[in-house]
């Protein structure tokens, strides 16, 4: 099941983020050292609360039977019709069971309901099989760009929602 999430899911929110993207730093050899802006390292409880109570972004979790937080999305809403998706992530224990895919469908709902025409992503541009799965699900890549404080480039997409 997913829902909206308060202030109270957030240390699991955190906690859920923190596990899934680690497992992207340790394929792609991140560490704090090499990559301290990086999502596993960066996320906490006090950046998330910042993000939903002043950003007013838009979050949800994805629950399992038992109550517990195992997957996770943010949407930031744009003046432009725009947004952009954030933290797409399901833990590593549950993960090619169809939530990402549950998630990102879920995503693309709020955006339409919101009245986004397009939404944007930023990923790991190394991370082909991430890339080739946003792809399969209506994304363009649209460029990459390289900063100074990531060992990686980061890729962009965006879709399209159609009228």
């Amino acid at each position: 099941m997913i829902k909206k999430i308060d202030n109270k899911d957030i240390a699991e929110c955190v906690d859920v983020i923190k596990k899934s993207f680690l497992t992207v730093a340790d394929e792609f050899g991140f560490t704090i050292d090499n990559a301290p802006r990086f999502t596993a390292f960066s996320i906490s409880d006090d950046r998330l609360l910042y993000q939903l109570t002043v950003e007013k972004r838009s979050m949800y979790a994805y629950y399992d039977d038992k109550g517990k937080i195992i997957g996770y999305y943010s949407l930031a809403l744009r003046n432009n019709k725009e947004c952009e998706l954030n933290n797409l992530c399901v833990l590593p224990l549950h993960r090619h069971k169809n939530i990402g895919i549950c998630l990102l469908e879920d995503s693309f709902k709020k955006a339409k309901k919101a009245g986004c025409k397009r939404m944007c992503i930023g990923i790991v541009e190394e991370n082909t099989m991430l890339k080739k799965w946003y792809e399969a699900n209506g994304f363009i890549h649209i460029g990459t760009e390289k900063f100074d404080f990531f060992p990686f480039t980061c890729g962009y997409m965006i879709k399209n929602f159609s009228e």
